[in-house]
């Protein structure tokens, strides 16, 4: 595939090294000191964008792949709250988007574990639930979007749990409807979740590690080698 980066950090690079060596081509890489090398991009030498950028740039990136007839992927976080708007803008003009809140296969398995683990709480009043993660300390958003999505999937699972709730926490503590979701942005942490029960008995967790970008970058260029022939918002899980 010919494909296009659309943010050229640390995770651009990562995704370039996973495409190259499944046997795809770099098109071009447009960042922030090149954004006049756009005007290049066409569906006559890209058939993917794959956008990893910040949260205040991705309706304006997604309007102007839309505009030119490219699918794309993203994994920039942060703009999950005006899902619906996105999906009428793709619905309106024929595009598509594959999204996630993260693209590691293992970071899938726990939104799989994650569902099944509140269903079984759900009968166990005396289990409190939260979420945490951390990040490093130039991640943009928080929480992060994944642990938005495992908080998501909590409180559809508890019939105790009905809101998430994270900074409103800096000068209150949580009613007991509402999901507490801590983060923490230090050094260079590739990305850490956890979700956790517990009782004055006893806990039960389950999370993930990142040990490097290669996850999430493979798990990027799976999704574009998938994306031809889609059309409209598909979430990454519902490929793998």
């Amino acid at each position: 595939m010919k494909i296009t980066l659309l943010g050229y950090g640390k995770m651009g690079r990562a995704i370039e090294q996973e495409a190259l060596a499944r046997g795809h081509e770099i098109a071009f890489r447009i960042d922030k000191e090149n954004l006049a090398d756009w005007e290049q991009v066409n569906p006559t030498n890209t058939e993917v964008v794959i956008e990893f950028t910040h949260p205040d740039s991705f309706q304006a990136n997604l309007q102007r792949v839309i505009a030119i007839n490219i699918p794309m992927v993203t994994g920039t976080t942060g703009w999950h709250e005006e899902i619906e708007g996105v999906r009428s803008a793709l619905a309106a003009q024929k595009g598509t988007l594959i999204y996630s809140a993260n693209f590691s296969v293992g970071v899938n398995l726990l939104f799989k574990l994650n569902q099944r683990l509140a269903e079984l709480m759900n009968p166990h009043a005396q289990y409190d639930a939260y979420v945490e993660e951390r990040h490093h300390r130039y991640k943009a958003d928080g929480p992060s979007g994944t642990a938005y999505s495992l908080a998501q999937q909590i409180v559809a699972g508890l019939d105790r749990k009905s809101s998430i709730v994270s900074t409103e926490l800096q000068n209150r503590p949580p009613s007991e409807e509402e999901l507490s979701v801590g983060f923490i942005r230090s050094g260079e942490i590739i990305g850490y979740h956890k979700v956790s029960y517990t009782s004055d008995i006893d806990s039960l967790s389950i999370e993930h590690s990142a040990h490097n970008r290669r996850g999430f970058a493979l798990g990027a260029v799976i999704a574009a080698e998938n994306i031809l022939g889609k059309e409209g918002l598909i979430e990454f899980s519902d490929i793998l």
